[in-house]
């Protein structure tokens, strides 16, 4: 019966997915097209999950919250449940902008406790291990960009506030047209990064199992994630801008580079060693 739980998780996830489809294109400004669709595929991924939990929870006689696996499967469950009580309550779906990313990504990591077959094909592997490699080369290029136009924001404040123009005054674009580039960039960078961190996990999961779950690179990964769709919210949802959102895409750049780090450099230090 656990097997039946996982399909019914894994089916629950590409439904999800469409959610974080509709966040990702709502982030670039677009109109919400396809709201009512991600909607009612949210809504009947909600109850494939409850089912998931409860063919689960009869198989092995207790709660889902015997390991890392079903405990996340859980939690994001309870969190699809507070969405839709927003959503019926007070028709705020904002919310749902930072939760259908969280959501899918903690249930797909939920539906990984059971293994899967092999690569069908080395090309498929080196296909799919490109996509990770240029999705987060991407998504860095973006950050960086993002934390270039916050540096260059701060200083023409700086220089505003001051009234001292400086020599680069003159240079550098208004603050409008440097809040509208981080916005927009930090956008593309959340994009890259979710498609490059999706890549991994599964990269993880089908070349070693559950094993992924202990590699440190990818917990440090997954938290600049996080951090990434949080300072999206925060500038596209909440409104923040200014002075506070460019200090925020410079420690989201500082994650970037210790996770990078964590992936790159340090593993190069040690290896050397």
């Amino acid at each position: 019966m656990q097997e039946s739980s996982i399909f019914w998780l894994r089916f629950a996830t590409a439904l999800y997915f469409l959610g974080m489809l509709h966040s990702v294109w709502t982030l670039f400004g677009k109109k919400a097209a396809f709201l009512q669709p991600a909607l009612a595929a949210f809504l009947v991924g909600t109850v494939l999950h409850f089912v998931a939990l409860v063919e689960l929870s009869r198989s092995e006689g207790h709660l889902p919250l015997a390991n890392f696996y079903q405990t996340i499967s859980l939690c994001a469950f309870l969190f699809a449940l507070v969405f839709l009580f927003v959503w019926w309550r007070y028709q705020f779906l904002t919310l749902g902008i930072i939760l259908f990313p969280l959501i899918f990504l903690m249930t797909l990591v939920g539906a990984m406790q059971l293994p899967v077959e092999g690569w069908s094909s080395p090309r498929l592997r080196e296909g799919w291990l490109l996509t990770h490699i240029l999705s987060v080369l991407s998504g860095y290029a973006a950050l960086l960009l993002t934390a270039g136009a916050s540096i260059f924001y701060l200083i023409r404040e700086r220089q505003l506030k001051n009234k001292r123009p400086g020599a680069l005054f003159d240079r550098l674009p208004p603050l409008g047209t440097l809040d509208s580039i981080i916005t927009r960039s930090l956008s593309f960078a959340f994009l890259f990064l979710t498609m490059g961190l999706l890549a991994a996990l599964t990269w993880a999961f089908i070349e070693s199992g559950t094993k992924w779950i202990g590699d440190a690179r990818i917990h440090v990964a997954m938290i600049t994630w996080a951090f990434c769709l949080g300072a999206v919210f925060l500038r596209n949802i909440s409104g923040w801008r200014g002075r506070k959102a460019a200090m925020l895409s410079l420690g989201l750049m500082g994650c970037a580079a210790l996770t990078w780090a964590t992936h790159v450099g340090l593993r190069s230090m040690l290896l050397e060693r």
